[in-house]
């Protein structure tokens, strides 16, 4: 691949990265406290800062999941919230940094799936299904969408209901222009009940599921 086309797929990478990233369903009975504090902190950082001062803050969030992590080595959520972060971190940081911020959470997605593919309602499928169709294919990167479909599906499998396992498949049939398809499973997502504790959280992601629909059913209209 020309140098050129490199860049181009990792400004496509860094954009997507910032548009959406993953946040773990979790039951209030099934989070810690330490693990609480990880969710509002990212909340806040991607929902509420931007440009350096965010890029800064997911730095700083990336130290204190890996050190969670080390401290909880055979706890999946741990593993899943470190790879959520990086790759939220990925769409600040932007750049090569950006590819290697994805790899490390593609890595950890897949360790967590081998400890407890079940582990906060099946998030590691919908975090990989999410970055499988956001991140270029090769040579840049490892972006594939049969296995973005495959991903999603099975953690919509797991967590039929969830926000974040509908909004990831429906914004998925939205880039493979499926727009009837999409605006259905975006639908769906608003219906999600609200997570006590993720209320930055839900508010974030019910925004973007509105500007999904709205690009999905204007797409139908044209």
């Amino acid at each position: 691949m020309k140098k050129s086309s490199s860049l181009v797929a990792l400004t496509v990478l860094t954009a997507s990265l910032l548009l959406g990233s993953v946040q773990a369903e979790t039951s209030p009975s099934a989070v810690t406290s330490e693990l609480s504090q990880i969710q509002q902190q990212w909340a806040s950082v991607k929902y509420q800062q931007s440009g350096k001062t965010q890029e800064q803050a997911f730095a700083e969030l990336v130290s204190a999941a890996q050190a969670a992590v080390k401290a909880h080595p055979e706890d999946a959520r741990y593993l899943i919230w470190e790879g959520i972060i990086r790759a939220t971190y990925a769409g600040s940081v932007g750049g090569l940094d950006a590819l290697s911020e994805v790899k490390t959470a593609k890595k950890l997605f897949e360790q967590a799936l081998k400890q407890d593919e079940k582990a906060l309602d099946g998030s590691a499928y919908t975090s990989l299904g999410s970055l499988y169709y956001q991140v270029p294919g090769w040579p840049v990167g490892f972006g594939s969408d049969k296995k973005a479909r495959e991903y999603l599906l099975k953690g919509l499998e797991v967590n039929p209901d969830g926000i974040d396992s509908n909004y990831f498949y429906g914004d998925f049939l939205l880039q493979q222009k499926e727009y009837k398809a999409a605006v259905a499973v975006l639908e769906k997502a608003l219906l999600a009940p609200p997570r006590p504790g993720r209320e930055d959280a839900d508010a974030g992601r019910r925004q973007e599921i509105e500007q999904a629909l709205t690009k999905a059913r204007s797409k139908i209209k044209s």
